[in-house]
């Protein structure tokens, strides 16, 4: 007898089941479930009270979405299609790629949890959203004429992921203070000034950058480290 082949876990992999309540849809589940994660997070999303939301049944749901692991491939596709690229074609490669690089960012930072599921979300780069974002990525380093187009992209993605995914912890805390940002940091102030005293390269102009505009700040940051990378992907283009 055969052996029986183990299916793939991702909602990407297999076909999705006829709808039993016409009212009920998975993009009404998905739109519902990320302004779910916007404003409680990744703890609290559950199935059972996503149905509660949405006046239906948890068994309903599950007509629609395997698990919440699918629940999550899908939340994660559905803000990936809210990323503005330029297009291919650009005739500066340098300044379309900040474009893209800020224009994720942006999206991180709206929905706080992105950054941290990404690696964790099965096969999320298999939703249709996130595969034309990487296309239209690739489109991009390509006409550039950068010999491995891939690897640019994984470069700058990976600095984008962990600068908003820390960007992102830091404004959930903010955000739980019940401050400003500003409030916050002001607040913050005198225990960090008290930890930096007796380390001089840690006690600079950052910290009273911060201080000052902690918005600005955190942008300022943002792009000194995204010029430093697009430093380094520049010198792999042919001479």
């Amino acid at each position: 007898m055969a052996a029986r082949t183990n299916p793939v876990p991702s909602v990407w992999a297999r076909q999705p089941r006829e709808p039993e309540q016409p009212s009920l849809s998975r993009a009404a589940i998905v739109r519902e479930a990320v302004v779910m994660l916007d404003a409680e997070g990744i703890d609290a999303l559950s199935m059972r009270k996503l149905a509660t939301r949405l006046n239906a049944g948890a068994t309903s749901l599950y007509r629609h979405v395997a698990t919440k692991d699918e629940l999550m491939e899908l939340a994660v596709d559905e803000v990936f299609g809210e990323i503005a690229l330029p297009p291919a074609d650009s005739p500066n490669w340098r300044a379309a790629a900040v474009e893209a690089a800020q224009a994720f960012r942006a999206t991180a930072l709206r929905h706080p949890w992105l950054s941290s599921v990404l690696g964790q979300a099965g096969l999320v780069y298999l939703g249709p959203n996130l595969m034309s974002f990487s296309e239209r990525l690739a489109a991009l380093f390509a006409a550039a004429a950068f010999p491995e187009p891939a690897r640019a992209i994984e470069t700058l993605i990976s600095y984008v992921v962990g600068m908003s995914t820390a960007e992102a912890a830091w404004l959930t805390a903010v955000a739980r203070s019940g401050e400003s940002e500003a409030e916050f940091v002001a607040r913050l102030m005198p225990a960090a000034e008290q930890a930096t005293v007796g380390y001089e390269h840690l006690n600079g102009d950052s910290t009273a950058a911060a201080a000052e505009d902690p918005a600005a700040a955190r942008d300022a940051k943002f792009s000194y480290g995204l010029e430093v990378v697009l430093d380094g992907l520049a010198l792999r283009l042919p001479r």
